[in-house]
């Protein structure tokens, strides 16, 4: 029995480590289809470690050897092709919790060279009606959580095929139902490095999210830059518990772990008690995994972390913040370094990462750039400031996006002869480690996820008694930092803290809505008519 009451599986199943080794190298003595499309890793897996346990699905009680997975994607991207039309460059989108299927869509979709699309289930169905409409996909998968989203986005974007992998009814197919009707053939669209085979949609500073095209080869150097940092091997075991929309979740390390042949477990949701029983039960034998502050947060005040070990634990991995100092001593008294790392979506994600040895001693840095990824600090004008000074961090390598879906304009200025401008202002100090200092513009992180002003602010100017608004970043002891919004209100108008609140909630994701509001008079700006932020901060942001 898993920890927690989870599940039912034989503990030589969860041993992953010793699962077992096929005894030939012969594809065809493992029943494995051999495909000639280029750079398949999970066909490539299954005819070289067939038996072993590629994917652990605690939700669904569920184990797939590397055999099993391959030709579970083999027959959905045939029912992609076949019965909903999904050819090579063609979208297709899921919309659901944390789950095994998650993986397979994504690899059937490699399998076509067509593209995966993760949306994320935070937001609102506004936002998530821009996002369906700009890339158009063919099919939304989705599960029984968001059945009314799923409708809503087919109506709105006029999306024929629905997929539930919860079940089929009159207007969905049932997930399992295309499976079992589709033949195991082997799907042959050759790919290369340069394929855009996942778009992940970010923020955007103009108030719309920007479509990140990421190839097949970004993957790859993605993973290849973790080792160095994180000892990626073919034995790994990473439990997966951010939501799999996100790149933390899908990049570090379950992407990684499906390179390099290791085993992924995958968490529905994360919860703090069940996930630290996890990582902390020697059977069960997590090697690596990575989490937002917040995670690391609420797993050291659940009672047990007290007296938690983590006897298998090589890479615990931090990001999407930085981390308050209480927080890294307290993991670091239990033995367990946290290894701050810095990436974005853009970056597939990892650009900067700390190896443990520094964990202590380099507390507030990102780390070092990886192999495969150069870095520059620079002015205003894209010349290097000096080692110690604060400037935009640029970022260039395999690595980094080839750009914006359906945004040629802001693929353009985002880019400098090949560098891509992060926004974030960062300083390297005299040993060469980075320190990411303050947003190059105005975003701010809440509970590991991106929010940028322009668009919260966009959204309270639809009241009619706003006159002006800015959005901030504030301190929050839960999820590091939380939306504030300064508000002038037109004269004689009236307007509340909770009427604001509510409509951001009717029309945002729950994490960029604001967690208060602030009455003023007037708003400072500089001499050309900005917003001046810092003064905000000053004088509103505690």
């Amino acid at each position: 029995m898993l920890p927690g009451g989870r599940g039912c599986f034989p503990l030589d199943a969860l041993d992953v480590r010793s699962a077992g080794q096929p005894d030939s190298g012969d594809a065809n003595t493992l029943g494995v289809a051999v495909s000639t499309a280029s750079f398949d890793w999970i066909q490539h897996h299954a005819s070289i470690r067939g038996d072993q346990i590629a994917m652990i699905d605690l939700a669904t009680d569920r184990t797939f050897t590397w055999i099993e997975m391959n030709e579970r994607t083999m027959k959905l991207a045939n029912a992609l092709s076949n019965e909903f039309g999904v050819g090579p460059g063609d979208r297709v989108a899921v919309l659901a919790n944390n789950n095994s299927n998650f993986f397979e869509v994504q690899f059937a979709c490699w399998k076509l060279g067509a593209i995966f699309v993760p949306l994320n289930w935070r937001l609102a169905i506004p936002e998530l009606e821009y996002i369906v409409g700009d890339c158009g996909p063919n099919v939304i998968i989705f599960d029984n959580d968001f059945v009314e989203a799923a409708d809503a986005l087919a109506t709105s974007c006029e999306i024929s095929h629905l997929i539930n992998w919860d079940g089929g009814s009159a207007n969905h197919a049932g997930y399992e139902d295309v499976l079992e009707a589709a033949a195991p053939e082997v799907v042959n669209h050759p790919c290369t490095h340069d394929t855009v085979l996942t778009i992940m949609y970010t923020s955007g500073t103009t108030g719309r999210p920007k479509g990140a095209m990421i190839t097949q080869g970004m993957t790859l150097w993605n993973a290849v830059n973790c080792v160095e940092f994180y000892s990626l091997h073919a034995n790994m075991v990473n439990l997966a518990f951010l939501p799999l929309f996100h790149t933390g979740g899908l990049n570090v390390f379950a992407n990684p772990a499906f390179h390099f042949g290791g085993t992924n477990i995958i968490v529905r949701t994360f919860d703090p008690a069940e996930c630290l029983s996890l990582l902390s039960d020697e059977e069960v034998g997590v090697t690596h995994f990575i989490g937002v502050p917040a995670n690391y947060l609420f797993m050291s005040q659940v009672p047990a972390f007290d007296t938690a070990t983590f006897p298998t634990i090589e890479a615990a991995c931090v990001g999407g913040s930085p981390t308050p100092t209480p927080l890294i001593e307290a993991w670091d008294a239990k033995g367990l370094p946290l290894q701050q790392g810095f990436g974005m979506t853009e970056t597939s994600p990892l650009v900067l990462a700390l190896k443990p040895e520094d964990c202590s001693t380099k507390i507030g840095s990102a780390g070092q750039p990886c192999m495969h990824t150069e870095v520059r600090i620079v002015d205003d004008d894209g010349n290097d400031v000096a080692q110690g000074d604060i400037g935009e961090l640029w970022v260039r390598g395999p690595n980094i996006t080839p750009g914006y879906w359906n945004k040629p304009e802001a693929t353009e200025s985002s880019f400098h002869d090949g560098f891509l401008k992060t926004g974030d202002a960062a300083r390297q100090d005299d040993d060469g480690f980075y320190y990411v200092v303050d947003r190059w513009k105005d975003m701010y992180i809440s509970g590991g996820e991106n929010v940028y002003p322009a668009e919260v602010e966009s959204v309270i100017f639809q009241l009619e008694a706003v006159g002006e608004v800015a959005i901030i970043g504030v301190p929050d002891d839960k999820w590091v930092e939380v939306g504030r919004a300064i508000v002038v209100k037109k004269e004689g108008a009236e307007l509340d803290e909770a009427t604001v609140i509510n409509h951001c909630r009717q029309n945002l994701a729950r994490f960029k809505v604001p967690q208060s509001v602030v009455f003023i008079d007037e708003i400072p700006h500089n001499a050309t008519g900005k917003v001046l932020k810092r003064e905000l901060r000053d004088s509103h942001g505690n």
